[in-house]
């Protein structure tokens, strides 16, 4: 599957009224929304992981460049 594949696939889910509301939940769950910092440096890593994970779909969604994949 190439990348502008990959795109249409999680257009067809994110794009739909359920998606939506899947994403707002999945943002507010994994630190979209809030501070990712904790007194411990692991912790703090976790979350910012979470978080990069939400921001790859909104970019895959709203076509924004994805430095880490490369096409097949």
């Amino acid at each position: 599957m190439n990348i502008e594949d990959l795109r249409a696939a999680h257009k067809l889910i994110f794009n739909t009224d359920d998606g939506v509301e899947i994403m707002k939940d999945l943002e507010l769950r994994f630190h979209v929304r809030s501070p990712v910092f904790s007194s411990d440096p692991y912790e703090t890593a976790f979350r910012d992981g979470q978080r990069s994970v939400i921001l790859f779909l909104q970019n895959m969604v709203n076509e924004r460049p994805i430095m880490d994949i490369e096409e097949e």
